[in-house]
């Protein structure tokens, strides 16, 4: 496998990491301070983005005085992946982080940004979460921890200081009366939020726990208000407003069911507010109070950030500064991927212009709904799922356990902000489809998205050098081969099974994983395949042969498929052993004979991915058990 990164790209990040020409001559001797207050897991839920529930006086004051962005989106809908694209200015598609708490490593000519901001004489420092995906290297902070403070730096130096607050976590919603008490100490009686009050989206349906969370998110925000508000004071008292930008985002949309950890609006959507100081208003976009639509990635926000610095540009960053001496021409585009979601396999890919968003969905064959021990801890969750089972949700309520998916999504964010009516089908946005289809193969393709090889078959290949290694070359990582193959599997035509069953055979274990993923997916119409997938779970990749037994499991062969499942919860690596398991897991009650096997699976210091597997051997027995046996 051939190592392609350009030498070109090579140099110039290196020459520009280690200080060459990395202060621009136009950067004035005054450099800004530069402040991120972030939070997590909240939408544009403020006063200032016109919701009138909320309770928001410190935010919206800071709106005010900057300028309120209006189309800005995360990458997913969730904190790591997100994260790792922040730091880097690289979409976690190209540097192999895009899995839900996964471990990538980086090459050389990729470098969190602070990086470039202390070579140029910047103080940074992050209070206090990284959670970027990879280890931190060394020479990314000054100081991270629960201490750092922009107070701490020498005399005269500039600073970038990130602070992030937690109180508004989606694992906040549903903690004990007592503390949710302690979090929401300083809420005064008229700033609490009445659940009757709270306006539900459609697809949650109307019960005393969804309207309890709702009202709690919202109170939780306001918590977070004062605590910005906190910051934002010391900053005043300090004598250095008049020197800071200060930026305020979340780390990704809502923590509620059904929307964080997905893509759709409601998962991507974040505030994002930039308050300059006058010094500094001739790279603001608009006047104080004033409103900004251009859209925002957090791709872009590292580049921005070296951009109103005076720092050089990175060229392997993939982002485009949106303020500051470099900013680009305003976006066409914003993209969203969605991998591995915590213990559950997925692949999704998104485009969204001013007016839609477009879904392509490489596992049509699984359902939105699946379960994620994590989420299913939330009041409005259970009562969902309890309801969905009961059969007593309405057709929107209900569309998120249907047991497969649409290959595509488009919707019209302006007539349906929920995104409830799928219009792929509809006739008169054909030509909207074919246009967001098309740009989503292509930004694949420009950004050499690792996302369909296998998450075990992507760090196999990594062996000796990095993921971004492997997404730069393409016989590692052949694209092109692997969207035909996505694409044969995902039409799930019985009329193409012998196509799924040529995929069988060949040469890149990759291509083979999708021709079983596709077999997977006509269920008992692959009845032909029986014999090819007889051969497949022998075949020397994992990935190929637990597709192939869960197919022959579907064609009825469960005594001829579970030792190979079972096999394979022995493998060295949690990835194979967390696939195994999702298997295992949708077979229900067939795998009951690998209950001890599953039982013995956990590996211990297995890293993140580890851990998911570790959950999934403490409730999939569970599940696949009648009442009562032991």
């Amino acid at each position: 496998m051939k190592h392609l990164i350009p030498p070109w790209l090579v140099l110039s990040g290196l020459l520009s990491f280690l200080g060459v020409a990395s202060v621009r001559a136009d950067s004035p001797p005054d450099r800004p301070n530069i402040l991120w207050i972030t939070c997590e897991d909240i939408s544009p839920n403020l006063g200032c983005y016109g919701d009138a529930y909320a309770r928001t006086p410190v935010l919206d004051r800071l709106a005010s005085q900057g300028v309120r962005y209006t189309e800005a989106y995360g990458i997913t809908g969730v904190c790591a992946p997100n994260r790792s694209c922040l730091i880097t200015g690289m979409y976690p598609s190209t540097i192999g982080s895009h899995d839900m708490r996964s471990i990538t490593r980086l090459p050389d000519v990729v470098r969190c940004f602070p990086e470039y901001l202390r070579k140029a004489g910047y103080y940074c420092t992050n209070n206090v979460k990284t959670d970027y995906n990879f280890p931190v290297p060394k020479g990314v902070w000054d100081e991270s921890s629960g201490k750092a403070h922009w107070r701490k730096r020498p005399a005269g130096r500039p600073f970038f200081s990130v602070f992030n607050f937690t109180v508004c976590h989606e694992s906040q919603i549903r903690q004990p009366d007592a503390s949710f008490a302690k979090n929401t100490s300083r809420l005064t009686p008229d700033q609490r939020h009445d659940p009757a009050k709270v306006s539900l989206p459609p697809f949650h349906p109307d019960t005393p726990e969804t309207r309890r969370d709702w009202a709690r998110y919202h109170d939780l925000i306001t918590a977070m208000d004062y605590e910005a508000g906190d910051i934002l004071r010391q900053l005043e008292e300090d004598g250095l407003a008049d020197q800071t930008i200060v930026f305020f985002f979340s780390d990704n949309g809502v923590g509620m069911p059904g929307c964080k950890k997905w893509v759709w609006e409601s998962g991507l959507h974040v505030p994002l507010m930039v308050r300059f100081p006058e010094k500094y208003r001739r790279w603001s976009p608009g006047e104080p109070g004033s409103t900004c639509d251009r859209l925002v990635s957090f791709v872009d926000f590292a580049p921005t950030v070296l951009s109103l610095a005076g720092v050089d540009i990175p060229p392997n960053m993939q982002g485009k500064a949106f303020l500051g001496p470099r900013a680009a021409e305003p976006r066409e585009y914003v993209y969203a991927i969605r991998d591995r979601m915590a213990e559950r396999y997925d692949t999704v890919r998104v485009v969204r212009d001013r007016r839609y968003q477009y879904l392509r969905n490489y596992m049509p064959h699984l359902s939105w709904s699946q379960f994620v021990s994590y989420t299913e801890e939330m009041p409005t969750m259970k009562i969902w799922r309890r309801l969905a089972e009961a059969g007593k949700l309405n057709e929107v309520e209900a569309r998120y356990f249907q047991p497969r998916k649409p290959v595509e999504e488009l919707y019209d964010t302006s007539a349906d902000p929920h995104q409830v009516h799928n219009l792929a089908g509809d006739p008169k946005h054909r030509a909207v489809l074919e246009r967001m289809r098309g740009e989503s193969v292509d930004w694949m393709k420009r950004t050499h998205d690792l996302g369909l090889l296998p998450e075990y078959e992507m760090h196999r290949r990594a062996e000796g050098r990095t993921p971004y290694d492997v997404a730069q070359d393409h016989e590692a990582n052949p694209l092109d081969r692997l969207l035909a193959a996505a694409d044969l599997a995902n039409r799930m035509e019985p009329a193409r099974e012998s196509e799924l069953i040529g995929l069988l055979n060949d040469g890149d274990p990759a291509v083979r994983h999708w021709g079983a993923i596709g077999l997977v997916a006509l269920g008992k119409e692959a009845a032909a395949a029986e014999g090819p997938l007889r051969a497949a779970i022998k075949d020397a990749s994992p990935d190929v042969r637990i597709a192939a037994a869960e197919a022959l499991c579907r064609l009825g062969r469960v005594e001829e498929a579970l030792p190979v499942l079972i096999a394979e919860l022995r493998h060295k690596t949690p990835y194979i052993r967390l696939r195994t398991m999702n298997v295992l897991d949708r077979l229900g009650v067939s795998a009951r004979p690998a209950l001890p096997a599953i039982r013995e699976a956990a590996l211990p210091n297995a890293g993140p991915a580890g851990d998911y597997l570790a959950r999934m051997v403490e409730y999939v027995p569970e599940k696949l058990l009648k009442p009562g046996e032991p």
